[in-house]
Order: structure tokens, then sequence, then C-alpha cells
């Protein structure tokens, strides 16, 4: 699949879209409405530098950038990182840059971030092993990647659903909650509609798989959300990049087929999260543009 065709697939519908008359503290409260994206803010230093590939329309990195990170997002889709700025600029959010890049050809500087954020995209790349190696590379010595990812078995009542949808030609979706939820929102249902349902690439993956791409990029193994180790504690407030517990094989395998049950509802997404290791050899880079600055008053420089 080329970028050509994915970049035109989001530029007709960017994802996610914001709701009508959005506004920074409407979007706080529906990020904090999540389990994780608290958990994820909560472990991110007050000063630290994130890189968020895969931005799209700019909510996490936003919901992010507060004291003083600062928070660049990287789409390959113009038309959302438009979206990501304008919001930036309405809701007075200084600390984020926004850049069009091709997450296969980082136009950053290798070893430049404390957090690598990039959650629903790896996927959607013809080879998301190679994807990951090239966004490993951004992480300095000793920071996190975040990863989110279709998890193979979560995935499998979504794929359901779609295919009832195609048989119907989609006039019937059963059991979608985002669908329903949205249903007073034309723009943010079709969205969803064009990235779960009709997207052209997409692929699903086990933890074992995501774990071996980790040691081929020298990336220490931590954990995955939700865990894989059953009957675990919830996490305590800044914990979330701390090592799990334990990683058994086979207890990781009966809880990701316990996630088409849990996850499966919402398209079964999972996370992973690893401590990068020593600098890698970077790849040649293309040259990234800076679609604009969130800000009328111009914050600090991303890495070089």
């Amino acid at each position: 699949m080329s970028d050509g065709t994915i970049r035109d697939f989001y530029s007709a519908a960017p994802f996610p879209g914001y709701p009508p008359r959005d506004s920074y503290a409407a979007l706080r409260a529906r990020a904090e409405r999540s389990t994780f994206a608290r958990l994820l803010d909560e472990a991110i230093a007050p000063d630290a530098t994130v890189l968020e590939v895969g931005c799209g329309t700019g909510q996490m990195s936003l919901f992010l950038a507060h004291g003083d990170r600062l928070v660049v997002g990287a789409d390959l889709t113009r038309a959302s990182l438009l979206l990501a700025a304008d919001a930036a600029r309405r809701f007075g959010i200084g600390r984020a840059r926004f850049v069009e890049m091709d997450l296969r050809a980082p136009a950053l500087r290798p070893g430049a971030f404390d957090v690598v954020y990039c959650s629903g995209v790896l996927h959607h790349t013809p080879d998301p092993a190679a994807s990951f190696r090239a966004i490993a590379r951004l992480a300095r010595p000793g920071g996190v990647l975040v990863v989110g990812l279709y998890n193979a078995y979560a995935r499998i009542p979504h794929r359901v659903r779609r295919a009832v949808a195609r048989l119907t030609g989609f006039r019937w979706i059963p059991l979608d909650p985002v669908l329903r939820d949205r249903a007073g929102e034309p723009a943010r249902r079709l969205a969803w509609l064009r990235d779960q349902y009709r997207h052209p690439e997409e692929h699903r993956h086990t933890l074992a798989e995501v774990q071996r791409w980790f040691r081929a990029s020298g990336v220490a193994y931590l954990r995955t959300y939700p865990s894989t180790v059953i009957a675990e504690p919830p996490l305590e407030r800044g914990s979330l990049f701390a090592p799990a517990a334990d990683d058994w094989g086979f207890e990781n395998v009966l809880q990701q087929v316990g996630w088409s049950w849990t996850l499966g509802r919402e398209g079964g997404l999972f996370v992973v999260i690893g401590r990068a290791g020593e600098p890698h050899v970077p790849a040649t880079a293309s040259t990234g543009r800076t679609v604009c600055h969130a800000s009328a008053s111009s914050p600090p420089s991303p890495p070089p």
C-alpha cells in the first residue's frame, strides 16, 4: 500500500474528529475518562520531550502538552495536522508542534525523545516490524516506547462485525458501541466507520510478535496495557512504565484470548511498553515539513 493511498484515505475523513464546539476542558475530560490516558499522563515526567508518531488530529498530543513538556506530533496526513494545529491555537496550547513526516523515514534526530508514543498506526503500515524499527531509533537510551496495536485475539469480534457489515452492504453493523455513541455526530461517526471498517491496510499482532520486535531493536520489554499478568492489582499513579511482575508465555496467551471479550467491543487495541537501550544506527532520513506552530508565541524548538 502506497503512502499516497493512506494519505488520501485520512485526508477524506481525518481521524479522530473533533466534536462540534469542542474546548480544551472538554478534550481533557474526554481523555481522562480513559484509565490508560490518565496513567500515561501521570507516568511521563513534567519536563519530558515527547513524540507522538501518527498523531492524526493531535488529540493525545494536546492532552499531554502541559507543564514544561514539549510534545511533537508527527503524521503523514496534512489535513489531520492542520486540524491539530488549529485546535492547539483555539485551546491556547503553546507547547505542541506538528510535523508532516513519513514514520518509515523519520526526519527527526535519533535518540532525541524521552517518550515515543505510537498508537493505532503501525498496524496500518505495509511492514509493521520495519516501521517499529524506524521509530525505535527516536527514543533516547533509557527512554520509553509506548506502542498501541490491534491484538490478533482481541480483534476477532470486530472482524465478525466487519464481515456482517460487508455482507449487508454496510446497512447493518451489529454491536458497535462507538458507532452508537456517535449517532448524533455524523462526521466523527464517518471517521470511525472508515478507520475501522474500510481501511485499505490492516495487520493484527500478538504480544510474542511485538516482543520479538523489541529484542531486535534493543528495547527491553516492560509490560502491556491491559496487563497480561493474571489478577495483577490496578496500576498505581505513575507506575505505567514499571516492569510487570511476570512475563510467562502461557499466561500471556490466556490473557490475550480473554481480551476478545474485554477489548473486542471497541476494536481490540492493546499497548506494549518498553525501555530503549543503546542508540541505534540512524536510517537515512527524509525531509520533514513543519506544518505550523501550535501557538502564536513560539514554543521551544524540537530537537534537531
